[in-house]
């Protein structure tokens, strides 16, 4: 969990528990990656109330989206970048709720290349970390 003061922002932040490539035939590959995070930031003086954003370490492939998958719940993140997040803050409601009752958080990406990512987030302490988030920025 952090804060910024100047403009007020907070945001809690994982980093993956396991991750894996994989080419475009499905078969391990290797490859070079940035900082893999989950973030969930709040920033009271632009409305942000609970946004999810990922990031994969490397640009996506233009117009692909990644899929997050929560228990039996799957959705849709935009990407820009290396930046990914949900279309609505109705989306980001719906995806906070499912990773305060989920155990793990799998991210699925493309990249420019064509190989696709796979990263696992662990949810335990999800939920204490997000609500001082949002209690430090309210």
């Amino acid at each position: 969990m952090f804060v910024e003061d100047d403009p007020k922002e907070c945001w809690g932040v994982s980093a993956p528990k396991e991750t894996r490539i994989v080419d475009s035939n499905g078969n391990p590959t290797t490859g070079r990656r940035g900082d893999i995070l989950l973030f969930v930031f709040y920033r009271p003086n632009a409305g942000v109330d609970g946004q999810v954003t990922f990031t994969g370490g490397y640009p996506f492939a233009g117009g692909s989206t990644v899929t997050l998958q929560i228990g039996d719940s799957s959705y849709e993140l935009f990407t820009e970048g290396e930046w990914a997040w949900p279309a609505t803050p109705e989306d980001d409601t719906r995806i906070i709720a499912a990773m305060k009752r989920g155990a793990t958080a799998t991210l699925r990406g493309r990249s420019g290349r064509g190989n696709q990512t796979i990263d696992q987030f662990s949810l335990l302490g999800f939920t204490a970390a997000v609500e001082e988030a949002a209690r430090r920025c309210a």
